[in-house]
């Protein structure tokens, strides 16, 4: 099939490209940054942000967020059933 924007750029607000299951760790980074992610099951998410700062929020319900991620957390992370979306 064919793209017809293969030659846009795919800015931080496009749609997603694809998406990968999330397993939460402490040390290792997710295999590309994610722009998005969607928890099945909700509570806290704590995270590494593009700017390699650490962030954890509060409580969130289930649904899909705008974070842009490098590693998902274990540490700071309740909310369960995560997809990145790239």
């Amino acid at each position: 099939m064919p793209d017809r924007f293969h030659t846009h750029s795919k800015g931080v607000t496009a749609p997603a490209l694809g998406a990968i299951a999330v397993t939460p760790s402490d040390s290792t980074d997710l295999p590309e940054m994610v722009r998005a992610v969607t928890l099945g099951g909700g509570g806290t998410l704590g995270f590494v942000g593009g700017d390699g700062q650490t962030y954890v929020t509060g409580v969130l319900p289930a649904g899909t967020y705008a974070v842009f991620a490098r590693r998902i957390r274990a540490t700071g992370t309740t909310a369960s059933d995560i997809t990145g979306w790239i």
